[in-house]
């Protein structure tokens, strides 16, 4: 028996993702160039054009390659349509709120930032988070950066296999060259466990940032046309970073990224998958029961208050008074080595990972790296430890990718959707 072929309509589905992921990666195209770059007939490719443009996705950008007295036909350049949409990327943070509005290009194209008192208030983090979102949404709209020109160069000759499809009608002035449009989805990385069924900022004890809870969704829903993600700004870095590792060609999918700053966590990455838990509080490591100074049994959030380490009125760690400890008295720097190291055993223990990485602000310090990879290496079970490679906004790297990853998965969707049932 032959085998079942493809629909028309999945190979006009893929014909059209093909074109439309083109057009991601590049600011525009002529239908034969996108033939060459998505691997199709010129007049495959001038189908699926049309049927984009028709579909709102695709426009002409009004440009032309230069053509007529023997150089060859005249080449319309074509881009994403101006209004195909944004997604926000969102960063809850001690340090501050900062959103971004993302292109389908990966372009940021607006940015806004609002500090926050610490620890913070549900009230005023939420205020802050709507104005510093509202901010990015608002900067994201006016700007209407020109479609860069192209040099004049000449078309080669096309021989159709097929009826030629006709040029489509230029848009009107100005409308190829939005690239603003609605803000149809939000990534939110958020310094603080989060309830994995409802999105919500939850308070645990000993938690340094935020004391009670945060409906990110519920702040960000009138500002966004669709989906909210949110989820621990720890395992969005542990996601930057396997991605990371992936560009530079490495596969990085078995590890534990530790997370250590103000507060303490930890991504469990697992056959390339963080491993949430089913309320979404895996990783949640500070209270960890690990050995703490004269070697007692100690949590290991409760080690940094034992040394002093802590800032003044509160459970978040100092960071700054913590390297210099670390630094000046190699005592201190034993315990602290010893107590992550205990951590790190009880990770090894249950999730066995091929390594773990070392984020946060003091977590990478090469002395306290070294320290405690020294640790670790007394272990039963000893892993090899690096510090993480990603060093500026890790988390909002991570939700950033996410969020530009579903807004170019939701502009394909949108060329066939699924009829309803």
């Amino acid at each position: 028996m032959d085998p079942a072929k493809p629909s028309l309509d999945l190979l006009r589905a893929l014909s059209d993702e093909r074109v439309l992921r083109a057009l991601m990666r590049e600011p525009r195209l002529t239908r034969a160039e996108l033939a060459a770059v998505a691997g199709l007939s010129k007049p495959t490719a001038g189908e699926s054009v049309r049927r984009l443009v028709a579909a709102g996705l695709v426009a002409d950008t009004g440009a032309r390659t230069a053509g007529g007295r023997g150089r060859g036909r005249v080449g319309s350049y074509y881009a994403l349509a101006g209004d195909v949409g944004l997604a926000l990327a969102v960063s809850i943070a001690p340090g501050g709120i900062v959103a971004e509005c993302v292109n389908a290009h990966g372009a940021v194209v607006s940015r806004a930032e609002r500090a926050i008192t610490r620890p913070a208030r549900p009230a005023q983090a939420a205020a802050a988070l709507h104005a510093a979102a509202s901010q990015a949404v608002a900067a994201a709209a006016p700007k209407i950066p020109r479609t860069p020109e192209a040099p004049e160069v000449p078309e080669a000759p096309e021989v159709p296999k097929s009826p030629v499809v006709p040029a489509a009608p230029a848009a009107p002035a100005g409308a190829a060259d939005r690239s603003g449009g609605p803000v149809g989805l939000a990534v939110v990385s958020a310094a603080d466990p989060v309830d994995r069924a409802s999105g919500r900022m939850v308070h645990l004890p000993d938690s340094p940032f935020l004391l009670g809870d945060l409906d990110p969704a519920g702040v960000l829903a009138p500002l966004v046309a669709g989906p909210v993600t949110v989820d621990n700004d720890v395992n969005w870095a542990a996601r930057a970073e396997r991605a990371a590792a992936a560009d530079g060609g490495v596969a990085l999918d078995d590890f534990a990224y530790v997370y250590l700053g103000e507060g303490l966590g930890c991504a469990v990455v697992s056959d390339g998958e963080v491993r949430r838990g089913h309320s979404g509080l895996a990783g949640e490591i500070a209270h960890l029961l690990t050995v703490g100074p004269g070697g007692r049994a100690a949590s290991l959030i409760e080690v940094f208050g034992d040394l002093g380490l802590r800032q003044p009125g509160a459970t978040a760690i100092d960071p700054a008074r913590l390297l210099s400890a670390v630094t000046e008295a190699p005592a201190t720097r034993e315990v602290v080595a010893r107590a992550v190291a205990g951590a790190i055993a009880a990770i090894v223990a249950l999730a066995d990972p091929a390594q773990i990485v070392l984020g946060g602000p003091w977590g990478r310090h090469p002395v306290v790296a070294n320290a405690v990879t020294a640790a670790v290496s007394d272990l039963p079970r000893p892993v090899p430890v690096r510090p993480a490679c990603l060093t500026t906004e890790p988390s909002l790297t991570g939700a950033r990718a996410t969020a530009l990853a579903r807004l170019q998965s939701a502009i394909v969707a949108r060329a066939h959707p699924t009829p309803p049932p």
